[in-house]
């Protein structure tokens, strides 16, 4: 029997909330013109007259002619707002002018002051709401037109260093692989010829063959082909024998679950965060030997990359001043995951990242 661990990428989905039936509604109204938006709240200011008019002033009603003030300003805008109050001040004025207890004009006329002034106050109270509400929103849309514009800044140099890869992988790798074999014929024919230059022909094949190779670890760590659904250990363990072999590092990769994720655009920026932090530990730290992990830790997946080299400076590992830190940082945000640059104890530099997977068992008979 063979247990094989698969682990699925709970993929991060920005979902837009369902617009409430208010929202709508104002989006609507805010787009006619604003004769149309303030046929309802002058409709409900007659209606509240009417109904004030009715009940007598006994039963005063005037605190409700907020409602049409507060429909007019948030439809319209203050200056609709404050034609609806003046407006509700005056049917306010005809509808109590036979039932007021007022011995004077004056008195009634004070009283419709402090009304309209009660208006006024509504008005600039829902005013300074709408502006908060559309101060908010456009922030709102500024982060998320900034969040586009990093994912796709992301995308497209994803995209420019996998038409590289892939230039130097059709191209000039197959220029160079072709130079070489006119190079191995022109030995065998030196050598045919018992020409002494024989030996310079045979160390040009041998370069060439050596630039082919270093052009190939190149493309191979630029477009990465293998980082798929169950190549990103495979990608990791490629990334360290190259590097290694470029800069003298000695890099382990330690084995840990089959980690198979169902997104390939995970698996990549996984391999891209990876390969940040290695080329850091290598330009930066001056490190000796790096350690690569990918194990799976409770509900989590854990890249994490160690180094022996100088360590971290100074300045708050937050900052990220450097561009790599930055897209690093980002790439591990697209994902959902968390991730933590941090010292390591005895020297040297941890990088973690940490993203929320669900783990499947799925059970293989195997006949021997």
């Amino acid at each position: 029997m063979k247990s094989n661990t698969r682990t699925a990428l709970f993929a991060p989905e920005l979902s837009m909330a369902p617009t409430s039936g208010w929202s709508s509604v104002t989006t609507v109204m805010r787009r006619q013109p604003a004769w149309l938006a303030l046929v309802l709240p002058l409709l409900l200011a007659l209606l509240m007259g009417w109904l004030d008019y009715d009940t007598g002033w006994e039963v005063s009603l005037f605190i409700f002619y907020a409602l049409p003030i507060f429909l007019a300003v948030w439809w319209s805008g203050s200056r609709a707002g404050l034609l609806i109050a003046l407006l509700s001040g005056v049917v306010w004025w005809f509808a109590n002018k036979s039932t007021h207890p007022y011995d004077t004009q004056m008195g009634y006329a004070w009283a419709l002051v402090n009304r309209v002034f009660y208006f006024c106050v509504v008005v600039f109270a829902v005013t300074a709401v709408r502006s908060r509400q559309e101060a908010d929103a456009a922030r709102i849309q500024m982060l998320e037109e900034r969040r586009q514009l990093e994912q796709d800044i992301v995308s497209v140099s994803e995209y420019e260093q996998q038409r590289i890869g892939q230039d130097l992988h059709d191209g000039l790798c197959q220029q160079l692989a072709a130079i070489g074999c006119a190079a191995r014929l022109l030995a065998e024919e030196l050598q045919a010829l018992a020409v002494p230059a024989v030996r310079d022909a045979v160390m040009i094949e041998a370069s060439i063959q050596q630039a082919v190779l270093e052009a190939r670890n190149l493309a191979r760590g630029i477009f990465p082909v293998h980082v798929d659904r169950s190549g990103l250990a495979a990608a990791l363990a490629d990334l360290a024998r190259m590097t290694s072999q470029l800069t003298g590092v000695a890099i382990e990769v330690k084995e840990g679950i089959e980690a198979q994720l169902d997104n390939p655009e995970a698996s990549m920026h996984l391999y891209r965060i990876a390969q940040e932090a290695v080329a850091n530990a290598v330009r930066h730290s001056s490190a000796r030997q790096i350690v690569i992990s990918l194990q799976l830790t409770g509900s989590e997946l854990e890249l994490r990359v160690e180094d022996d080299g100088t360590g971290m400076t100074d300045r708050s590992p937050d900052a990220g001043e450097g561009m790599g830190l930055r897209t690093m940082r980002y790439r591990a945000q697209a994902l959902g995951a968390v991730l933590e640059i941090k010292p390591r104890a005895g020297g040297g530099t941890t990088v973690r990242c940490r993203l929320p997977v669900q783990t499947q068992l799925e059970e293989a008979h195997t006949h021997g």
